[in-house]
């Protein structure tokens, strides 16, 4: 019996050594140092949330916020003439920044985000304070809600609204209209096709280098996996977005965020005619002072996954390190929800 007893104990220790080091289950996404980072990436087949970090952060929304820009004022029309939808076109596809703010003032500017909180139930989402009512890109917004935003184009809004606006963003450009190159996070560091709206903010309003859209319609991203990879072509800026002006756009505002002063821009931008200043809900502007870049969209086979990745930057990060920093965390997010 005795000599039983030291054999199981033998066993019973040796099942108990650790696993060599190669086996052990791989890191998760390493956020910079410095960098402020909120992810979620979400499996529509089994409808759970397969990778995320500070989920509900808010951060300054940039350019993410011209989804619900459209949405709303897809809703709110019935009929929408020629004119709205070009610039809907080069909004979604381009981030064009005064077709966004033609829609913003005449939409009403912070009770857009006030419509679509509700309508979407985000529960994260903040108009701009009523001292910025212009600055659409001073809304607040978290990567959850940014998912739910997808979730409602796909499973809830109306088919025009929802092949409308992810129509775009399957056709997303690779040259913004100011002329940086939107393409970092997913387009870069992900398998196509996907969906995809880009925002980034306090990089100035001219680009380090302005961006030249690739020769060929497939992307040089690589593959997480180390597959080849393709993704839509870059759909060149046209001039509809100029066409806002007579609308009421005000782009000398840089109502994205960025800090127009060291553009030689205005820094404020006007109340849209009739519109009282909006407070409710409005809080403090998330991580004013330091630039922030965001990657979102649908990714993987059949636009199986929503991925937001949003993310703040030390101030003073160039853009080539926060679009670098960026890429690489975007892998990484891509890898730990998809593993």
């Amino acid at each position: 019996m005795t000599r039983l007893l030291t054999v199981l104990g033998t066993v019973l220790s040796l099942l108990a050594v650790p696993a060599p080091a190669s086996a052990a289950a791989p890191a998760g996404p390493r956020v910079p140092a410095g960098v402020t980072a909120g992810y979620v990436v979400f499996d529509r087949q089994t409808g759970k949330v397969t990778a995320h970090h500070d989920a509900r952060r808010r951060f300054r929304s940039a350019s993410v916020v011209k989804i619900l820009i459209a949405i709303d004022h897809l809703e709110s029309h019935r009929a929408v003439p020629e004119s709205d939808l070009a610039l809907l076109k080069v909004m979604l596809r381009v981030s064009d920044d005064d077709a966004a703010t033609s829609f913003w003032n005449r939409g009403g500017q912070g009770r857009i985000i006030q419509r679509m909180a509700r309508r979407l139930q985000l529960t994260d989402t903040a108009p701009p304070p009523a001292d910025k009512p212009g600055f659409w890109g001073y809304t607040s917004l978290s990567a959850l809600d940014v998912v739910k935003t997808y979730r409602y184009l796909l499973d809830r809004a109306e088919p025009r609204v929802a092949t409308l606006v992810l129509g775009h963003l399957r056709k997303a450009g690779q040259c913004g209209s100011d002329g940086f190159d939107q393409y970092f996070g997913i387009p870069r560091a992900v398998r196509g096709p996907w969906a995809v709206k880009q925002g980034w903010s306090g990089y100035g309003s001219t680009p380090p280098v302005r961006c030249r859209p690739a020769a060929s319609p497939a992307a040089a991203a690589p593959d997480p996996r180390g597959t080849a990879a393709s993704s839509p072509g870059a759909a060149p800026a046209t001039g509809a977005g100029k066409a806002a002006a007579a609308a009421g756009a005000v782009g000398a505002a840089r109502p994205d965020g960025s800090e127009a002063a060291a553009a030689g821009g205005r820094t404020t931008s006007p109340t849209a005619a009739g519109a009282a200043p909006v407070s409710a809900g409005a809080g403090p502007v998330p991580d004013l002072g330091r630039p922030v870049l965001h990657t979102t969209g649908l990714v993987g086979p059949g636009e199986r996954r929503i991925m937001v990745l949003l993310t703040a930057y030390p101030a003073g990060t160039s853009w080539q390190r926060s679009t670098a920093q960026m890429t690489r965390l975007a892998r990484e997010v891509y890898l730990s929800g998809t593993s």
